[in-house]
Parts: C-alpha cells; structure tokens; sequence
C-alpha cells in the first residue's frame, strides 16, 4: 500500500504537468485497441470491485455474429504498474483505502500519454468501490467508447481522402471523413458504396436518402424496410437473385442518440444475403437532411469471415459517427 501511495503522488504530479504541456509533446499510446488495463491488486480483482468491472466491460458485445468481450480487460498488480503500462490506451486505476473520505470516480486525458484515457476509481473500502462502479456503468463504458472512437476519428481527419468526402458532400449537404485507403464502389443519384478493402475483410459505408413525411418514417419497422428495400436496389451478391438484407432473426436494436450537436436514430443489427451464406454486423444512423425534406442513411457493415469483428466494426463505426455536414 506504500507504494500505492507514492505512485499516487507521482500520478498526481505528472498529471498536473501534462495539464501543462501540449498532448503533442507526449509520447504516443500503446496498447491494442479494445483493451482495458485496470490496475488492482489480485484480490480486489478477485472480489466485489473486479466482479463489478467485469460485469459491464467484459460482457459480450451485442449484435456480433459471434462471442467477443466489449473490451478486453488486463489485470496489473500496483506494484506492476511500470512505465511500459503508463503509456496504455486506457486506463483503470483502482485505490481502495480507509483514508479515501468518499467514493469518486475521475476521468482524466493524456496523463502520460496521448490520446490516452485514465479513469481512477477511489473508494474506502471494496464494496464501495464496487458501487460507484454500478452506479457509473454507462458513464464508464461510453467514456472508453468514446475514447476508442475519437481516436480512429483523429486518425481519419489526419489522413483523409477528401475527395470522397467532397463527393459524399456534393449529394448529401455533408459527410464523415474517411481515412485513406476508402475507395468509391458505387454511386447512383441517391446511393453512394465507399469501402475498404483487403483479401478477407470488407469495410463499408453506406450512404443513401429517401423522402421524409412525418415522424412515424422514423419506426424501426419502416427503417428496416426503407433498408432493405436500398439495399436490395444496390447491393447485388455475387450470384444471380442475390442481395444484401436486414438478418430478422435476431431482432435489430434502435435507440435515439444526440451526438456532436446532432440527432439521429441508430439501429444496430446483422446483415446477410439473401439466398447465400455471407453475412456480419451493421451499424445505420438515420436523420433528417439540412432541408429537413429526405431522411438520410449513414451505414457502416464488416465482412470478416475468419477474423474477430468487433475492431472493425469500431473502425466503420467511428467514420459515421464523423458525420458534419458543410
């Protein structure tokens, strides 16, 4: 525990300096993204606190095609946390000590690294520790979301294909940035295919619009099907009768989200092709056009048949999430 709390003083320090200085003077990050290290002694990890952690990070992401954690969570020992750990992604700092006069959890940037997230939860005892925890799952969980998200985003608008971005922008009044490598596949006068591509994975974006008439266009139901219905239009398989679609059973998820100043639906699910056998997730944001006249679709999807989904899926996710309009 001494030793805790000299590298809480050191903590302290450097985090005042890092206030200070530009996140640019900083070394860069380290780690795999999706990874957690949460640092908290083997027992505390064994008990209320690491269970609570657990519990709402390392659940399976939803609407995956098969079991993958939300984040991949790494046990460090206090007395491990060395200076090849400062520099991780994300961080969890755990301190749990009967001189902490109440259960907080801080959020801090670029502590020793960036762009780096550090999350320090302090708390008495182990089951308070563990309740500050629930009581701030969603906080917790979008917070590192969040991180890994802006993160890809910085990295699109840093190599950025503009041209795409001009093109997208031409038919839609505005687009997500997409980082090189993003080629265009297809383009109609509603419907525009951008994708990155390599032996076995496809990463794409999907961009379309249809007339707005009211606020019940905005139903799952008719989401679905205005979907499907662009989908089967422009995105044949590779046999004949062929085509991408909404895979129904298992039920899409949809939630109304306000994001950089803007609102929209988002529907998550898997897609398939009808009468074949390829498939994986799908993420669409739908929301009205600078006119208010046509709902827009913004839609990210992975094909990755021998490889983990969740990365990728995270990376198509972060350039709709990009969408400005111009």
């Amino acid at each position: 525990m001494k030793a805790f709390k000299i590298f809480l003083a050191i903590f302290a320090g450097v985090f005042i300096t890092s206030c200070k200085s530009s996140p640019k003077l900083m070394p860069s990050i380290s780690g795999k993204a999706g990874e957690v290290v949460v640092v908290i002694n083997k027992t505390q990890w064994e008990s209320d606190p690491g269970i609570a952690l657990r519990s709402i990070l390392a659940v399976d992401q939803a609407f995956l095609p098969q079991k993958e954690p939300l984040f991949t969570l790494v046990n460090i020992p206090e007395n491990a946390f060395a200076s090849i750990f400062q520099s991780h992604r994300n961080l969890i700092l755990v301190n749990i000590t009967d001189k902490a006069k109440e259960s907080k959890i801080v959020y801090q940037e670029n502590v020793w690294a960036a762009p780096q997230i550090a999350i320090t939860i302090s708390a008495p005892d182990s089951k308070s520790a563990a309740e500050i925890i629930l009581k701030e799952k969603d906080k917790l969980e979008n917070a590192l979301l969040q991180a890994e998200r802006n993160r890809n985003i910085q990295n699109a608008k840093k190599y950025e294909e503009i041209s795409l971005r001009n093109l997208v922008t031409e038919t839609f009044g505005g687009s997500p940035f997409f980082p090189s490598g993003y080629n265009l596949r297809k383009k109609t006068e509603n419907f525009i295919w951008i994708s990155y591509e390599t032996t076995y994975v496809n990463q794409g974006i999907f961009i379309y619009k249809f007339p707005f008439k009211d606020s019940t266009d905005f139903s799952k139901e008719n989401l679905i099907a205005k979907r499907n219905e662009m989908l089967k239009q422009n995105v044949p398989g590779q046999l004949e009768n062929t085509f991408m679609t909404t895979y129904l059973l298992q039920e899409p998820g949809i939630r109304w989200i306000n994001y950089n100043k803007r609102n929209f639906v988002e529907i998550r699910g898997l897609w398939e092709v009808e009468n074949d056998f390829m498939g994986g997730p799908f993420i669409s944001h739908f929301f009205l056009d600078k006119d208010g006249q046509n709902i827009i679709g913004l839609e990210a999807f992975v094909y990755a048949p021998r490889y983990p989904k969740r990365n990728y899926l995270r990376q198509v996710e972060s350039i709709i999430y990009s969408f400005e309009f111009f």
